[in-house]
């Protein structure tokens, strides 16, 4: 037997021990008590035959309802709910057997069974309340190394005071908790986990200037980016460290100790909104024992994607992906670190229709998220043809595959950028947003969605990750405008957005997340210098640098030819929108692939941007319709998706 396996026998075999001791001598005081001037003969020789049995059945109870697989030092609320179970379920097995099977002549009175209950509750829930006081009290009680670091720690909730509690109970991390700060008025100047409640984040400044500690954490995992900021901006004004627990999703993510978790405030952290939040279990639910195919399976969403869906159990996850190094690292991970058995990797061209087929017909999928796309706005100007073949033509590709196949759902990731485009990676997603809404009505069988949201904080293309790049090395930090906005959201609620959204379309529609205020990007760049310790334009310095062509001011998530209606999801949206003509689809796919396959790329530009206008315009014009006419158009036949260049073509070259 191991060390460890035998510390955990004799922990359990001391737990046993102890509880025995205590129902015993619960069992024997209610009968003292019961009878003031003596425990008469008859009940003594009752108590004398019934002891053994009620010992051995009460901690056999206990040990059912799993009172002996955690430490006493431990103990929470739901720990004490599963003691009251337990002792009322052990009470009501001894009333069963001394009352009902009679062991002896007579029967205990009906006092000595509530004071039984009463005392064993009081003895089993005191012990593991005594052990857990002692081991607090002794943290709460250790001295600090000299040299240790004091700290403030905001929030003086759960989360605070096991920060607290595992700052004094590791005295090797050197490092002593001085006091709380929370805007909860019910704990001002109050105490939690033996430290004072200063003050709110309101008089935070007075309450840095006063305690002077060496560095804060923020122990609140579900705090707004708003109040995040306030914390920042203050200590960063005297030069204080900020640190924070993770937020909910990370900890639901998680399983590290708490304060390995604690960490540096990251930009995502102080966006200034309140972030969206799921319970991946219960909206990912609908995947569960599904066969569910990712393409760009290796990329920043499409590799998160995998990670949550991993966690709901699906029957098979397809990785498709044409990044060799990224494929094997998703694979890898998912493997290895996540113990998920069923992803299978298939190296894969969306863009190659004869292999798309192959791989919907080999693995049938059930759902399909289709994530693959080239997100990088510079590049893709200069590569036009390319970001129209991969986003645009390898959508309606992957689309019509789901639909030959029968796929239960499909959904496109897409982006803002799709909306009055102005530059070809957002034509060409503009594109791929309408070859879904054309798959929809030639594939009646799968419920085809498409999700549009900003931009994802430290995703392949963001803004983040340059700015981290010029920082680090010094800068300049360079801004295209002063005056420029986007919206910003993080991958895990992207890919929440993703996910939900998925359960939630019904047929065609396009659904965007609720993203609050749009931040301007100079002040982005400007926060981001101060989260690295310095100070912009003394230390870092900002630059403006001018906008890149088509690069707009300001993005929009609606069309302006769209509606946003509520959904029964929190913070999701659907636009309504006119319908599109399935007939001018395929007219305008023909019209891009001709540039496409021809090699003119100069042209494409400007024939994406008349599309755009051309698909408003008709998209008016078929809502005019009468609802029968709207009906007969949609039942049309509809050219196949491979009409416009020969298979062969699609094919990586």
């Amino acid at each position: 037997m191991s060390r460890l396996a035998s510390s955990l026998h004799a922990r359990r075999v001391g737990q046993v021990t102890t509880d025995a001791l205590l129902v015993a001598a619960a069992y024997y005081l209610a009968f003292v008590l019961r009878f003031d001037a003596g425990i008469p003969e008859r009940y003594e020789q009752l108590l004398l035959a019934t002891l053994p049995f009620v010992v051995v059945g009460k901690v056999a109870v206990f040990g059912l309802f799993g009172l002996y697989h955690k430490l006493w030092r431990f103990v929470d609320g739901r720990d004490f709910e599963a003691m009251a179970r337990a002792v009322v379920v052990a009470s009501l097995l001894l009333v069963v057997v001394l009352f009902l099977l009679s062991p002896g002549d007579d029967d205990p009175p009906r006092g000595v069974v509530a004071l039984d209950f009463l005392l064993t509750f009081a003895g089993v829930a005191g012990a593991r309340l005594l052990v857990r006081g002692i081991v607090e009290r002794r943290a709460r009680f250790t001295l600090a190394a000299r040299d240790a670091r004091e700290v403030l720690i905001v929030g003086a909730g759960n989360g605070g005071q096991s920060v607290a509690f595992e700052l004094r109970r590791n005295p090797q991390l050197r490092t002593e908790p001085i006091g709380f700060v929370d805007d909860d008025p019910r704990k001002r100047r109050m105490r939690a986990a033996g430290l004072k409640v200063l003050g709110t984040t309101d008089e935070l400044a007075r309450i840095l200037d006063d305690a002077e500690p060496h560095e804060v954490i923020i122990a609140i995992p579900s705090a707004p980016g708003v109040l995040r900021q306030k914390v920042v901006t203050a200590c960063r004004a005297r030069g204080i460290p900020v640190r924070t627990l993770p937020t909910v999703f990370e900890l639901l993510s998680g399983g590290v100790d708490l304060m390995r978790q604690v960490r540096d405030v990251r930009v995502e952290d102080v966006l200034g909104r309140e972030p969206v939040r799921a319970e991946i279990e219960r909206v990912g639910a609908y995947l569960a024992d599904r066969v569910v195919l990712v393409t760009g399976a290796g990329g920043s969403i499409g590799s998160e994607l995998c990670r949550q869906i991993a966690r709901v159990g699906p029957k098979r996850l397809v990785l498709v992906e044409n990044a060799e190094g990224a494929l094997f690292e998703i694979r890898r991970e998912l493997g290895e670190e996540r113990h998920f058995d069923r992803a299978t990797s298939v190296l894969a061209d969306c863009r190659d229709a004869t292999r798309v087929r192959e791989v919907f017909a080999e693995h049938r999928p059930d759902v399909v998220f289709h994530a693959a796309a080239y997100k990088h706005v510079g590049l893709m100007e200069e590569n036009p043809v390319e970001a129209v073949r991969n986003n645009a033509v390898a959508t309606r590709i992957v689309a019509a595959a789901a639909g030959e196949s029968l796929v239960e759902r499909f959904v496109l990731v897409s982006t803002d950028k799709a909306v009055n485009p102005e530059t070809v990676m957002g034509a060409s997603k503009a594109l791929a947003e309408w070859a879904v809404e054309s798959a929809q009505h030639r594939c009646a069988g799968t419920r085809f969605a498409t999700v549009r949201f900003g931009n994802v904080l430290g995703s392949s293309g963001s803004v983040v990750p340059i700015f981290r790049r010029q920082i680090a090395a010094g800068g300049p930090v360079t801004v295209t405008d002063k005056e420029m906005t986007r919206y910003f959201m993080t991958i895990p609620e992207a890919v929440q957005l993703i996910i939900r959204s998925g359960d939630l379309g019904r047929g065609g529609e396009v659904f965007v997340l609720e993203m609050g205020e749009p931040v301007k990007i100079v002040d982005l760049a400007r926060n981001m210098v101060r989260l690295s310790g310095r100070e912009p334009d003394a230390d870092v310095a900002v630059e403006i640098i001018g906008r890149r062509p088509g690069e707009k001011l300001h993005e929009e998530l609606f069309n302006v030819d769209e509606n946003p209606l509520p959904t029964e999801a929190d913070k999701i949206l659907a636009a309504e929108r006119p319908p599109v003509d399935p007939l001018w689809v395929e007219e305008a796919f023909a019209r891009v692939e001709s540039l496409v396959y021809g090699g003119d790329p100069a042209a494409l530009p400007e024939a994406v941007s008349t599309l755009a206008r051309e698909r408003e315009e008709l998209g008016g014009a078929l809502a005019e319709r009468s609802a029968p006419a709207v009906m007969d158009g949609l039942g049309a036949e509809v050219p196949a998706v491979t009409a416009a260049p020969p298979e062969a073509s699609l094919r990586r070259g």
